[in-house]
């Protein structure tokens, strides 16, 4: 496994300037948000420029200019000056630019991967540029729909996280699992990861039903899909079948019986096969489990409000059924302890805490998570484009991975990402405790 260390280590010499240098204009502020002016060599310059280039593309203005910013200065960090790489930062929202034609620009001035873009429809574009001349580009999108060979999901995905949990949940010994989850683009991308998840571990098909945003598809969603009617008239069965039976002698008229005391002593119960009194019943009959020990939901929100109500409805027991949730529930975990005992997979944040350090050090301030994968990729380019393989592919698929700032990671030939994340358990008045900590080695998933 490479560990992101030798460019801290590594002596602070500086590097001359080259001739043609041109400023890339960031957004017109100041403070900690804005990096450092970022060099664009000129076209006549590449030629005699020895300098690996890492060329970076992110939104540095406009609507997520911000998050694009504070991705440059993790960039920044992860790539100090002097050491013979260099970044090329390039804007993918500036007016009268597009994605593809920064990622265009970038090949021509030479540089030797594409670190971005951020959003999914980027990605494609940035791809129909990176793919014809066989640069790797690892995008920031987590979209899994945009992975392909040499266009890697670097983001947090969907499939990696039901991957965590469905490993998770077997070795707690669950094995028939469900998804309750919202008709959309979301709610279909879990589902999927979920069938995958369970096929890969030999389970069967997971029951699936999604749901619109009316309180009643998602109230009735759930009974049905718990068989709530069904186990209900297990119930009522059974305790019609514990009443007991009329005794074999009445005397309605109140005459006396062959045992004049029987009526002074107290009733027993009939004895137990073993010959000890049977127990008096001490209550209802408890519901029975509903089909699956294992639930996956993928609301967040108000949604997620009327989710829970219709679990109580649909007597789905945290007691009964492990509850599945996306790593979204983070955010507002100190909410959700009417959920308790429910999972969800994310980062262990612990990983991060060297890189959060660095950065609140040279900025003033903790930044987004999003910053991480700007990191940990910006590390790897600059790692990998010293080694002699570069960016083969027996360096970028080497089987142990790399140790990023959101734990291990592992590049798959098909452009997905095998991540080791840690399993996260909300807790009864809310907030969360850590599961099952993130894995160090990965096995490699299959494509």
């Amino acid at each position: 496994m490479v560990s992101f260390t030798s460019l801290r280590t590594a002596s602070a010499c500086k590097v001359s300037a080259l001739a043609g240098v041109a400023l890339l204009v960031l957004n017109a502020c100041s403070g900690p948000e804005t990096p450092p002016p970022i060099g664009q060599p000129g076209r006549g310059n590449a030629q005699q420029d020895t300098t690996k280039k890492i060329g970076m593309l992110l939104p540095l203005t406009g609507r997520f200019s911000k998050l694009g910013q504070q991705m440059a200065n993790a960039a920044h960090i992860a790539v100090p000056e002097g050491h013979g790489v260099t970044l090329d930062i390039r804007d993918t929202d500036a007016q009268g630019q597009s994605a593809d034609g920064a990622a265009r620009a970038a090949l021509e001035q030479g540089d030797i991967v594409i670190l971005g873009p951020l959003t999914a429809a980027q990605t494609a574009s940035v791809a129909s540029v990176t793919q014809p001349a066989n640069i790797p580009e690892f995008a920031y999108t987590s979209d899994q729909a945009q992975a392909q060979p040499g266009v890697w999901v670097m983001g947090v995905t969907v499939e990696q996280q039901i991957t965590r949990l469905v490993d998770a949940a077997t070795q707690e010994g669950r094995k028939t699992f469900a998804a309750f989850l919202p008709d959309n683009a979301l709610g279909r991308a879990f589902g999927d990861a979920l069938n995958k998840a369970c096929s890969d571990k030999g389970l069967t098909a997971p029951q699936i039903v999604f749901h619109t945003e009316a309180p009643e598809s998602i109230t009735g969603g759930l009974k049905t899909l718990a068989n709530l009617q069904f186990r209900q008239g297990q119930v009522a069965q059974q305790t019609e079948a514990a009443k007991p039976s009329e005794p074999d002698a009445v005397n309605p008229l109140g005459a006396e019986t062959s045992d004049p005391t029987a009526s002074a002593r107290p009733a027993t119960p009939p004895a137990t096969p073993g010959g000890a009194p049977a127990q008096a019943a001490t209550g209802p009959i408890a519901l029975p489990p509903p089909p699956f020990d294992a639930l996956l939901l993928g609301d967040t929100g108000l949604q997620l409000a009327t989710v829970i109500n219709g679990l109580k409805q649909a007597s789905i027991d945290s007691h009964q059924t492990r509850i599945l949730g996306p790593a979204l529930w983070n955010a507002f975990a100190a909410k959700l302890g009417a959920l308790q005992g429910a999972w969800f997979a994310a980062p262990d944040p612990i990983a991060r805490t060297d890189f959060v350090q660095r950065y609140r050090s040279r900025y003033g301030y903790a930044p987004s998570v999003l910053a991480n994968v700007a990191y940990d990729t910006a590390t790897m380019a600059a790692v990998l484009s010293q080694q002699p393989d570069g960016f083969s592919q027996k360096s970028l698929l080497r089987p142990d991975g790399f140790a990023g700032s959101d734990g291990t990671f592992v590049l798959q030939p098909n452009g997905s990402v095998a991540r080791g994340l840690a399993v996260f358990e909300i807790l009864p008045g809310g907030g969360v405790k850590m599961a099952s900590a993130a894995p160090r080695r990965l096995a490699r998933a299959t494509p």
